[in-house]
């Protein structure tokens, strides 16, 4: 063995991506056991979305070569992470946890893995927005309807007894755009995601009416969850396992070094502003998979979702139909959760 191998790779060297198992080294995360069952498929595709928040799925790229990966390929998708898996474009993605229910209610081939992290999102309003309750018949700024800025919101306001049929929805056609329309004062609340909340603070736009990351019930469920191909975890269970594994361990360096991985970001050039990243890494609370239990946040925001009429399936049918624990539950006894 040699002596940079003995002492484990430099900052640098990890930041720079040029040695997989120099980041895992470094970190203290032990190599795949030899004695793990073959691994059935060695190409992965993840998704590639703007949001700070998915730093695993990022940082998961390292540790997924680790697993023994050979091709880790990320699929370019704005909109729909869910629509990607269930398109079979993308094997596994994170994406906020309600917007895995519209699909698992119409029988889409999506099945939920693993809670990730809380919070992320924050609710910003105009002067005349000071609550959720005042936003009935206000304007709520979102890319389409059936997004999931518009999916979680209606969750949120149904869970104070608003009818999202009572929010004038106006439709930007994409998220930035939207943001755009709150900055300019045609719409009166708009919901964003790092480092949309961030960017609207530093510009003194708007009050936060809502912080998923503080504010109860929302603070205590999970926020983003990670979803898989229900074929490709039925025909790759071993596979599956080993990018389950993959994801989780990236959170808990996501919680543990978030210095390291905000410079991870910024090189791999995912978000340009150390600052910005450091903020969004040191807020959310990345080892949330490790003591929570994901099946009550989606029984939260399907039992919501279900009473306003986005959703048909009850809770425990969602429940049933679209979610796989199994590799959840080895992981955690595994990885001494």
């Amino acid at each position: 063995m040699n002596e940079s191998t003995e002492r484990g790779f430099s900052r640098r060297e990890f930041l720079a991506g040029t040695s997989m198992l120099g980041a895992a080294t470094l970190l203290g995360l032990p190599r795949t056991a030899a004695a793990e069952p073959f691994l059935e498929i060695t190409k992965i595709r993840l998704v590639h979305a703007p949001a700070i928040c998915f730093a695993p799925q990022y940082l998961a790229e390292e540790l997924l070569r680790l697993e023994g990966f050979t091709e880790v390929e990320y699929i370019k998708e704005s909109k729909n992470a869910v629509a990607a898996i269930a398109e079979r474009r993308a094997d596994f993605s994170m994406d906020a946890t309600p917007a895995y229910l519209p699909s698992v209610d119409i029988g889409k081939p999506v099945v939920v893995l693993a809670g990730i992290h809380a919070g992320c999102y924050e609710l910003f309003g105009h002067e005349e927005v000071r609550a959720i309750r005042d936003l009935k018949g206000k304007r709520v700024a979102i890319s389409v309807l059936g997004a999931i800025e518009h999916i979680l919101m209606s969750s949120i306001v149904a869970y104070v007894g608003i009818d999202p049929k009572q929010i004038d929805w106006v439709q930007a056609g994409s998220n930035p755009d939207a943001m755009r329309l709150f900055e300019e004062h045609k719409t009166d609340a708009f919901l964003g995601f790092p480092p949309q909340p961030q960017e609207l603070r530093a510009k003194k736009i708007g009050r936060v009416i809502l912080n998923m990351t503080q504010d109860k019930p929302w603070s205590q469920y999970f926020c983003c969850s990670l979803g898989g191909n229900r074929e490709f975890i039925a025909k790759y269970p071993v596979a599956t396992k080993r990018a389950v594994r993959a994801y989780l361990k990236a959170a808990d360096i996501c919680a543990q070094e978030p210095e390291r991985v905000a410079q991870f970001l910024v090189t791999r050039g995912y978000e340009p502003r150390y600052e910005i990243g450091l903020e969004v890494l040191k807020t959310i609370p990345y080892n949330r998979w490790r003591y929570a239990d994901p099946e009550d946040t989606l029984r939260f925001h399907a039992l919501r979702l279900q009473e306003v009429g986005i959703i048909k399936s009850t809770p425990q049918k969602i429940i049933a139909q679209g979610t796989d624990w199994r590799f959840l539950n080895e992981l955690k006894k595994e990885l001494k959760a």
